[in-house]
């Protein structure tokens, strides 16, 4: 919004009038809480040590720990930071003779195997 005013000279209601933006939304300034580095300290350290925790884990460690959090703090904490819980790597399964002698398909049959359209 500066940036327009800047440029062109103009006032503040006239470019929040040409950007389509209401006023209220350029007087706001985020506050951060005095507390904030120190919590994202610990989430991390309770992401590497258990890499499977999500949010809600996490979340239910610092209360464990005394810290009053809530969960949609701890959330988008956690997809600021990028601390997102790996995927599972699924096991594959073995193709060929099975353990009682029986050969697996290696591939799936077609689809019209063993159909003989009628003349």
């Amino acid at each position: 919004m500066t940036h327009v005013q800047g440029q062109t000279g103009c006032s503040e209601r006239r470019a929040c009038a040409v950007l389509g933006q209401h006023r209220s939304t350029q007087r706001y300034e985020r506050r951060v809480a005095a507390d904030e580095s120190a919590l994202v300290g610990r989430i991390e350290e309770i992401v590497r040590s258990h890499p499977r925790y999500g949010y809600r884990m996490v979340c239910g460690r610092l209360r464990l720990d005394g810290w009053r959090v809530n969960h949609k703090r701890v959330h988008r904490l956690c997809r600021r930071d990028g601390l997102r819980v790996p995927r599972k790597n699924r096991r594959k399964r073995r193709l060929g003779v099975s353990a009682n002698g029986r050969l697996r398909n290696l591939r799936s049959a077609p689809s019209r195997h063993g159909f003989a359209p009628t003349v």
